[in-house]
């Protein structure tokens, strides 16, 4: 089947299944909150992106094959509900950017800078610091070398805009800047962005709105 990226609460996983990489996709929670699990196709090692909601469902999600890591995109509350009872049940080490862990009441093993890699079995991640959203947070980038990039955005950019800076003009300027630095400065217009709420989308579809989206101011 087809990967679509659109899944709602309580309905099953979307799977992108990429050469190295499995990729599925699960919203959880009454936020409605997007998570990823990925499985090296070589070593059938796993790590899950963002324990927000539901732990029932991200364990099953899971299976029997356990999860080696879970990377917290950021520290706000809706994306991290899970993180506890899933790290109880599995032992995996937990990642979350080095500014925003002291806001996850779990313990972070391993705080994440600007360009530290992250890896699921023989597949390496690249972690991006973003501010603006929070002063954490982390974009997670996988340069397929089969193919293009895959790049997991948190709360940083949706589809139609970047995250929420709660009408903080410096905030938003930051964010915005960050965004069009280090993920549409460095990225092609096929890379496949897969955010933390909602439906996925492509920086193609996106870049043309940048200057929109600063003149507006959100």
């Amino acid at each position: 089947m087809t990967y679509s990226g659109v899944v709602k609460v309580g309905g099953p996983a979307d799977v992108h299944e990429l050469k190295d990489l499995m990729i599925s996709k699960v919203a959880v929670g009454s936020m409605n909150n997007n998570a990823y699990l990925l499985r090296c196709r070589d070593t059938g090692e796993q790590l899950l992106i963002d324990a927000a909601a539901e732990p029932h469902t991200l364990l099953s999600l899971i299976g029997e094959d356990s999860v080696a890591s879970v990377v917290t995109t950021h520290r706000h509350d809706d994306h991290w509900q899970a993180l506890e009872e899933v790290v109880a049940v599995t032992g995996a080490r937990t990642f979350a950017g080095r500014y925003d862990a002291e806001g996850i009441p779990v313990a972070t093993d391993v705080p994440l800078e600007d360009g530290d890699t992250v890896r699921v079995g023989s597949v390496e991640l690249t972690a991006r610091h973003i501010v603006g959203h929070t002063p954490g947070s982390i974009v997670l980038v996988y340069d397929d070398p089969h193919g293009h990039p895959h790049v997991f955005t948190g709360d940083c950019l949706f589809p139609g805009g970047v995250g929420n800076t709660s009408g903080d003009a410096a905030a938003f300027v930051s964010l915005l800047d960050d965004v069009e630095e280090k993920i549409f400065g460095r990225l092609p217009d096929e890379s496949w962005v897969y955010p933390g709420h909602g439906d996925d989308t492509t920086l193609g579809a996106e870049r043309p709105h940048l200057a929109e989206w600063r003149g507006r101011g959100w």
